[in-house]
């Protein structure tokens, strides 16, 4: 199985709108991305759980502003997005 670049992950966060909020390394409104990455580095079940996350939203777990659900990302790139997020 081929890897695709990075910058082709980059492209589907800016097409999906996800940048609005979150930057690679800084914090925006959401967390940066190299801190998401700390946070799940080694979790098996990371890309599940977060993928969940881009798609249905969530709150809490980086302070009090809700992430909103992601109606328009599908399942495989919701996946895409966060093994490039991991990575």
């Amino acid at each position: 199985m081929a890897a695709a670049p990075a910058w082709a992950n980059e492209q589907l966060a800016r097409s999906k709108n996800c940048l609005a909020c979150h930057q690679i390394d800084a914090k925006v409104v959401g967390p940066a991305y190299k801190d998401v990455a700390a946070k799940y580095a080694g979790q098996p079940d990371a890309v599940a759980k977060l993928a969940q996350k881009v798609m249905k939203g969530g709150a809490g777990v980086w302070g009090p502003v809700p992430m909103p659900a992601n109606t328009q990302v599908s399942e495989a790139e919701a996946r895409q997005l966060v093994r490039w997020i991991l990575s």
